[in-house]
């Protein structure tokens, strides 16, 4: 029995070294791996291109998002009205837009967007967003259903739109009922392309507005109205999740809070390339607690790592 207590003695702190040099190698390989993704294409999109354009009479509409394509996640939207015979662009319109998703059941939802557009003067078109929530398939469809009152006439247009999946990870977004049984979307608008190190993370928080009343008008929009989330707070702890990196977070970084653009700001660090999960707890205006739950703050290599209950994956 001495015996085998020495032992036990003399070879336990070699294995704790080994099974912890063990754990080094495998960060430093997974480490290796990551630094040779810095250098891929990240589908980083800088350029108003348009999507798509149909004709109402003699007045063109024409949207224009980035990259001239709708994704599921936050867009852009940028459209603009012409007077085909004259060639004019209508800036005195009031112009609404309102997404409307159905599936097969005809069952019909909308998604976070601006229904009241705004004229930007020096850029010459009228401005707002939408949040799709789903992507164009078999089970959703999505259609755009635009008015526009020009001399005292009123323009209305239905148009169908595809809208395609998001492939910048960076970008996700979710849905997701909150601890007050309302509804809400999050999502994450920028960086496009993370660096390594202390970036500005912008995401939009948005509730769906329940109806009050029925009605047999459609599209009602009272009936798919979304408001931007005030004075909220979303608390962050980034993780890198896979087994290897054994959920380790980073320092230097900022819960997201709402600025003048009613968008929220905050800092991510990230300390390497690779999978990370941001995971948050988001608070409303009274410091309650809408959803989310606390990480763990143990490293566990080999194991993957727990997440909050509200969380987006990114990947860069």
């Amino acid at each position: 029995m001495e015996f085998i207590q020495k032992l036990i003695t003399v070879k336990l702190p070699q294995l704790l070294l080994a099974s912890l040099f063990f754990v080094l190698i495998s960060c430093t390989l997974d480490m290796t791996d990551y630094e040779a993704e810095k250098d891929r294409d990240i589908p980083e999109k800088t350029e108003f291109k348009e999507a798509i354009s149909f004709e109402k009479e003699h007045y063109k509409i024409s949207i224009e998002t980035l990259n001239g394509t709708f994704y599921k996640g936050y867009n852009e939207i940028h459209l603009k009205v012409t007077n085909t015979e004259t060639n004019q662009f209508i800036n005195n319109s009031d112009i609404t837009f309102l997404p409307i998703k159905t599936s097969p059941n005809s069952n019909a939802s909308s998604c976070p967007h601006q229904y009241q557009l705004t004229y930007n003067e020096k850029a010459n078109h009228y401005s707002g967003y939408s949040v799709f929530t789903k992507k164009t398939d078999s089970e959703n469809n999505w259609n755009l259903y635009i008015n526009f009152s020009i001399d005292g006439e009123t323009y209305k247009i239905d148009q169908k739109i595809t809208v395609d999946e998001q492939e910048n990870k960076n970008l996700n977004m979710t849905t997701f009922t909150g601890n007050d049984d309302e509804q809400y979307v999050i999502a994450l608008i920028s960086p496009q392309k993370p660096t390594v190190s202390e970036n500005n993370l912008v995401a939009g928080i948005y509730k769906y507005n329940q109806p009050t009343e029925s009605t047999t008008v459609f599209p009602d929009e009272s009936q798919f109205s979304y408001s931007i989330v005030n004075k909220y707070t979303l608390k962050i702890d980034p993780r890198m999740p896979e087994p290897s990196m054994g959920n380790h977070s980073s320092p230097n970084n900022k819960d997201l809070t709402q600025q003048l653009d009613l968008l929220y700001h905050g800092i991510v660090n990230y300390t390497m390339t690779g999978n990370w999960t941001l995971n948050f707890i988001l608070f409303n205006e009274k410091g309650r607690i809408i959803k989310g739950t606390e990480v763990p703050t143990d490293f566990t290599p080999g194991i993957e790592g727990a997440k909050s209950e509200l969380f987006i994956d990114i990947l860069f």
